[in-house]
């Protein structure tokens, strides 16, 4: 049988008909996902509109009244204004330990992928092995270790172990080996650059959709983190956002009216909302940006 024998099934109706049913699957697999992810935040959205006092009330799905800026009103009396303190310190601690974690893991990945010395594949599947570690089991241990050396109530106790990012390490050297050509960093080296001049000017902007996502990253995983922080930081001036908000749920609505907490909730996600938007553009920036011609 010669390739000419075998049938064409590309131009018939029941190929058509096949690529059509698996569009269809994929578009409504893709639709119920999307449902499933946003209904959570439609609900809130919902509730925060309403009046004060009637977020479990109705119909949960729809608008029924407004009240939303009698309610940012009250978030914002609750314990003197307690609620933005918490929404500052999240802003800090993601911010400062984004962008740190971000450039230490662009330089780690750098250096595994550009640098040839002793161990660096042991060092690279250390770092593999540290990513399928579960931060959460890092806790207790950096609790104590923060309690001996007096780190406790300290904002470093949140913001040291922040800029520790293995899968950061580990996407910023993948990147790094398949973006970075050898070639411009020895064009670098003969025109009299020094190693980390390469790096600053010539690399991190040829790394930048990673460096990207690898912020947002980092971003989310600090601001979601809750029991750490819990754990380190007694003092409720220096609590971040997460951490505000389940000590105010845990009070069942005695010290802390309820609805407080599922207004605090949708606008304690606004900034992931915002970064994400921000920065998604630079997703699509040329992967050689900032490369010699």
């Amino acid at each position: 049988m010669t390739a000419a024998d075998i049938p064409d099934t590309s131009r018939t109706g029941a190929g058509r008909e096949t690529t059509m049913a698996s569009r269809a699957v994929t578009l409504s697999l893709l639709l119920v996902s999307t449902v499933y992810f946003l209904f959570p935040l439609w609900w809130l959205l919902v509730s925060v509109t309403k009046p004060f006092g009637r977020q479990f009330s109705g119909n949960g799905l729809w608008f029924d009244g407004f009240g939303l800026f009698e309610n940012i009103s009250r978030l914002t009396e609750q314990n003197d204004g307690i609620f933005w303190r918490w929404m500052l310190n999240s802003v800090l601690y993601c911010g400062i330990g984004a962008l740190a974690g971000t450039l230490l893991s662009a330089m780690a990945g750098y250096l595994l992928a550009k640098y040839r010395f002793r161990g660096r594949n042991a060092l690279f599947g250390t770092v593999l092995a540290a990513v399928l570690i579960p931060k959460i089991l890092f806790t207790l241990p950096l609790y104590l270790m923060f309690s001996g050396i007096g780190l406790i109530d300290n904002p470093l106790a949140v913001l040291l172990p922040s800029i520790v990012s293995p899968f950061g390490v580990y996407l910023a050297r993948i990147f790094a080996a398949q973006s970075v050509p050898d070639e411009v960093i020895e064009a670098g080296r003969l025109d009299g650059a020094s190693e980390f001049r390469i790096f600053r000017t010539v690399a991190l902007p040829m790394m930048l959709p990673a460096l990207v996502t690898i912020f947002l990253f980092q971003f989310v995983d600090i601001w979601n983190n809750y029991l750490l922080p819990a754990m380190v930081l007694s003092d409720d001036r220096l609590q971040p956002v997460t951490v505000g908000l389940v000590g105010w749920n845990a009070s069942h609505g005695v010290a802390v009216p309820a609805p407080l907490v599922v207004i605090g909730s949708l606008v304690s996600v606004v900034p992931l909302i915002v970064a994400f938007v921000a920065l998604q553009r630079f997703w699509r920036a040329g992967m050689t940006a900032g490369a010699v011609k």
